[in-house]
């Protein structure tokens, strides 16, 4: 695959496998920052003998919040006679469509949707050569330039994409919070699940913990029901009374002393909450 020049290449890398099947293989990969809003990533794939797919473009779409989306749009292209698959992933981030008024957005498919869709497509001429333009980025006097020639290629490419579906849009049997799918998003609620087991003594609210991993409070608590099948509260009560537990194991430690150590504001208040949870007084496993 021809080399590319770049404004940056940490660009995060697509999990093909899981949008193309098992039975592919990558063979190359090349990540394109086309500005601080748009990503791209041009994969060269091979398939067993027999079991190529039928070459077409696929355009998902990934609420995050009110008005706030991602969009990911992936062209398959075959080469018959090379016998040879290249992939090109495009992401448009929530910050890309805050160039434009939201109710244009809004208006139109596929933005008419609060949940996780996907849309299959043909790639059309105009949109194939686009892809080459992206790819073969030509010679520019600058890198800003060349930036912006990108830019402009990234989109007239998601323009393309929004006229060649003529069907009516199809929403993916997934639930509401499966804007999961992202796995930037899904990495959020991890790292809301280490805050909580680093702080049983003094946690934070709800407004606090969503601030603090930078995401939607909404959709923070959906998202984490989803993954944990818990709520934040549930899940950090388990984890204090589990601790409370442990330590009450311990030779030596009182009642007082675990409800201190996990910050609960009076004995009564960890007393009532440790029996609430487990049906036992704390003192009855006291060594």
């Amino acid at each position: 695959m021809t080399k590319v020049a770049t404004a940056n290449t940490s660009v995060q890398t697509v999990p093909i496998e899981r949008i193309l099947g098992q039975q592919v293989t990558v063979l190359d990969r090349m990540p394109i920052q086309v500005n601080n809003f748009v990503t791209a990533e041009y994969i060269e794939v091979s398939y067993p003998e027999n079991a190529w797919p039928e070459e077409h473009a696929r355009l998902n779409l990934f609420p995050i919040e009110d008005g706030k989306f991602y969009v990911h749009i992936m062209y398959l292209q075959i080469d018959d006679k090379e016998e040879s698959g290249r992939v090109c992933w495009i992401e448009y981030k929530p910050k890309f469509f805050d160039q434009y008024p939201l109710e244009s957005i809004a208006a139109d498919i596929p933005f008419k949707f609060d949940k996780v869709s996907e849309q299959q497509f043909n790639i059309c001429t105009n949109s194939t050569a686009l892809l080459d333009q992206l790819l073969h980025t030509k010679a520019e006097p600058s890198a800003f330039a060349r930036i912006l020639q990108q830019t402009e290629v990234a989109t007239q490419l998601f323009r393309r994409a929004m006229e060649c579906i003529v069907m009516p849009f199809t929403v993916c049997p997934v639930p509401a919070c499966s804007f999961l799918a992202n796995e930037h998003e899904h990495s959020k609620i991890i790292e809301a699940q280490h805050v909580i087991k680093g702080r049983l003594d003094s946690p934070l609210t709800i407004k606090e913990l969503s601030r603090k991993v930078a995401m939607n409070e909404c959709y923070l608590k959906k998202g984490f029901k989803a993954l944990t099948g818990k709520t934040i509260h549930q899940y950090t009560q388990e984890l204090r009374i589990a601790k409370a537990t442990e330590l009450l194991n311990e030779k030596g430690l009182s009642v007082s002393d675990v409800a201190n150590e996990l910050g609960y504001s009076s004995i009564s208040h960890f007393s009532t909450a440790f029996k609430r949870a487990t049906g036992t007084k704390p003192c009855e496993l006291l060594k």
